[in-house]
């Protein structure tokens, strides 16, 4: 009953005219950058984050609730009508998505989506509300050397399960881990990889560096990759789902909830695997499986409601711990800091009055997204036509100004098109940006508690080892990097023993 009490309290602080203007803004400019060609919620984020910066702590936050989930619903958007995912947590929904756009469902896959992204964000929402005070209670108790192990699980776990390798995903890890040390030293006070550039004796700031990463980064490797050729946009009617869309959606949604939360709630690697698992269970569960690959409503509901319950479940180890598992979450982080909050254990105890309002105001938004949106499909489809060059063009304008916003400081944008370049550059060579992104936030982060743990041990390594719960975690941490190792040489020579049995040469098999 205290959780109910403290969030109808939220409520009450978030719903009013004010506030409400605020979200219904926050959810009309994230729609309207996040619907827009190879943008995701995270670089709407980023792109958006400097606009805040002149409001009050509660009216920012429910702002970029807004915000969040509008960009949230414009990644569907732009994949079900252009079969162009903003993020690779749309991917599944580009799948059937577009397949229905091209068979002139297009207004059906908007709205299952919608409605899905609705209903388990709401749902998610709720269960944060529940989990994160009492994960927040038991995170109290948690010492220095383990919390400096879990921020290392979710480091590891988040480069080894993203990109085409895990070698990659450890090399964006440790170029965001390298970026994260340039400063100061905490506890010498010495200036660390400045080159004797005053200017970065206070660090980089997260801001420049997201908004270089993604939308100059992104925006390079569009242009590089830019065709002349006019982009097809499906007509869009009014969303609506008939009968019979209604009863092949509603499972679905719930199944996609269930799959997708657990997986943001823990530091597991984003909503990448729950989309996939939704889609292959509803494939095996659909009774008109034939469907699937030509445009079923269920391969969309399912991965869409997983997507929005795995972003809404990154709240708990976001606010409990302190813990960005995903991009769009370490945007998140540093929106919060901005304003002085800092995640973690205490943070529910210590400001209790903005951290339910804030989940208060992810309700609002959400709900808001879902009146404002179906019936402005229509007129988002209409942005797509916007030519790229022109696109990509004024999403650079902004990005700048964004950035010099932060700090007036036109060494910021030097460093814009610095961190531009390394996103594109990391595109170019199929290093995942999440692990680098991670590794800028959390690395400041671990090292504190790193140093934190050797004080007490009076600089013995076995500080970092003195806790149960930690040598736990570091088991876990060797396991998520050996067996996927060990899993792929085993299915590695299974092949070559097959060829042993039919008396066929592997050499004459790869020759062929």
């Amino acid at each position: 009953m205290d959780t109910l009490n403290l969030l109808f309290d939220g409520l009450g602080a978030a719903f009013t005219p004010e506030n409400l203007m605020y979200a219904a803004i926050g959810v009309l400019i994230g729609t309207f950058v996040g619907v827009l060609p190879g943008i995701g919620p995270a670089m709407a984020l980023a792109l958006l984050l400097p606009i805040t910066y002149g409001l009050e702590v509660t009216q920012s936050l429910i702002m970029f609730a807004g915000i969040y989930y509008g960009g949230m619903y414009g990644g569907s958007t732009t994949s079900i009508l252009l079969n162009t995912p903003g993020e690779s947590a749309s991917v599944m929904t580009a799948i059937e998505g577009n397949k229905m756009a091209k068979k002139g469902r297009a207004a059906q896959a908007l709205a299952t989506a919608a409605i899905g992204s609705f209903v388990a964000g709401t749902i998610g929402t709720l269960l944060v509300a529940f989990f994160a005070p009492t994960i927040a209670e038991q995170a109290v108790k948690i010492g220095a050397p383990s919390f400096f192990a879990i921020m290392l699980l979710s480091l590891v776990l988040v480069s080894a399960v993203l990109g085409a390798s895990r070698l990659r995903g450890f090399i964006g890890l440790f170029i965001g881990l390298t970026i994260g040390l340039v400063g100061l030293d905490l506890s010498t006070g010495q200036a660390r990889l400045t080159g004797g550039i005053t200017q970065l004796v206070d660090g980089v700031d997260i801001v420049v560096v997201a908004v270089g990463l993604f939308a100059i980064g992104e925006s390079l490797w569009i242009a590089a990759h830019l065709r002349r050729n006019p982009v097809e946009v499906v007509p869009v009617g009014r969303p609506f789902m008939g009968r019979e869309d209604w009863a092949r959606s509603w499972k679905p949604w719930l199944r996609g909830t269930a799959i997708g939360f657990p997986f943001g709630a823990l530091p597991a690697g984003g909503a990448e695997t729950p989309t996939f698992l939704s889609y292959i269970t509803e494939k095996k569960l659909a009774k008109n499986g034939d469907e699937f690959g030509h445009g079923a409503i269920e391969g969309v509901a399912g991965p869409e409601a997983a997507n929005n319950a795995s972003a809404a479940g990154m709240f708990v180890p976001l606010l409990a711990l302190g813990i960005p598992v995903t991009a769009t979450a370490s945007i998140l982080l540093a929106a919060m800091t901005t304003y002085g909050i800092v995640p973690g254990p205490t943070l529910m105890t210590d400001q209790p009055d903005l951290i339910w309002t804030l989940l208060a105001s992810l309700l609002i938004g959400n709900a808001l997204l879902l009146v404002i949106n179906l019936p402005l499909a229509p007129l988002w489809a209409k942005l797509l036509q916007i030519p790229r060059p022109q696109l990509y063009a004024g999403i650079l304008f902004f990005a700048s100004l964004g950035a010099y916003a932060v700090d007036q400081n036109p060494f910021d944008i030097a460093l814009l098109l610095v961190f531009g370049a390394v996103g594109f550059a990391v595109r170019r060579f199929g290093i995942p940006i999440l692990p680098l992104i991670l590794g800028v936030i959390i690395g400041p982060l671990m090292e504190v508690k790193m140093r934190e743990a050797l004080d007490i041990s009076n600089g013995k390594i076995s500080g970092l080892f003195n806790e149960g719960l930690a040598i736990g975690i570091y088991v876990i941490i060797v396991l998520a990097i050996v067996v996927p190792i060990v899993i792929d040489r085993v299915r590695g020579d299974r092949p070559l023993v097959a060829d042993a049995q039919d008396g066929t040469n592997e050499k004459e098999e790869v020759s062929r």
